[in-house]
């Protein structure tokens, strides 16, 4: 009894929804979807954004019944999560309803990183149907002893910039051009904040942006038509072909180096550096 109860409250537990692609977005598969006309006004008339590196690593989920990767049906076991797992055992009791969302960087991707302080980088937080806000991930993810993915500041608001008589997609264009000083397309082909490179070539690269509500919103709340299993308050602008990985890549995989393994000290010192 006590197993099926436990085993149907976490199929109740939903994987992270579905991040739409900006409309300006060039890194789209054959499977991704765009936001719909309209989005960068609705997104204009939120109070307030903030602005995330996009990272390129694998979508994690700690919550009290495991680490999860994108299927919350059962427990990860992947090589590259045994970090995530040590540390779950250590913070399984003190997460209660919170389900913590993050860019496991334990295993390099198409993109490496040379500044990496952690493993794992927090970009989101549930708890039950509400995402929380930016300020309350950021303060969780301290407590809890995880840094967040890293925040771009935005020095011209969406709102105060936003003119209805601009196409929406030039407008996005431009604000980006506004915040980060050169066009985003171009910003992929820099190192952004955490030393990113090509893992193939060994050129600068970074994957490209998040942009979300700063407010917290439960995952589909109607303000723009979307799925339902798909966020309406964020988007993300991914550079072209952003995924190399390939079949292979399972059986090559390379474990990422840190720059100071003391700084969270929740790794075991001993597993990274042998491992």
């Amino acid at each position: 009894m006590l197993y099926s109860k436990l085993k149907k409250t976490m199929n109740e537990s939903q994987k992270y929804n579905r991040t739409l692609h900006a409309q300006i977005s060039l890194g789209t598969t054959s499977d991704d979807r765009k936001m719909p006309d309209g989005y960068v006004r609705t997104f204009a008339d939120m109070d307030d954004l903030v602005m995330t590196e996009k990272l390129d690593g694998q979508n994690n989920c700690f919550n009290r019944f495991g680490v999860f990767a994108r299927s919350h049906a059962v427990q990860s076991q992947l090589p590259w999560d045994k970090p995530l797992i040590n540390r779950w055992n250590l913070i399984k009791n003190d997460l209660d309803e919170l389900e913590i969302f993050g860019e496991n960087l334990y295993g390099e991707h198409s993109i490496g990183y040379k500044k990496l302080e952690s493993f794992f980088y927090v970009f989101a937080i549930r708890s039950g149907d509400q995402w929380l806000s930016w300020e309350e991930v950021k303060f969780y993810a301290a407590l809890l002893d995880f840094p967040t993915v890293p925040e771009i500041p935005i020095s011209v608001k969406l709102k105060d910039f936003y003119r209805p008589t601009v196409n929406e997609n030039k407008l996005l264009d431009d604000w980006f051009v506004e915040n980060l000083g050169m066009s985003w397309q171009l910003s992929t082909y820099t190192s952004g904040l955490l030393g990113g490179y090509d893992v193939d070539t060994g050129q600068d690269a970074s994957e490209g942006f998040v942009i979300r509500n700063s407010g917290g919103f439960r995952s589909n709340d109607g303000v723009i038509p979307v799925a339902e299993n798909e966020f309406n308050n964020l988007f993300k602008v991914v550079r072209a072909s952003h995924v190399k990985t390939d079949i292979h890549w399972t059986k090559n995989w390379r474990p990422a180096s840190l720059i100071d393994y003391e700084k969270y000290k929740w790794y075991n010192y001993n597993f990274t550096k042998k491992n």
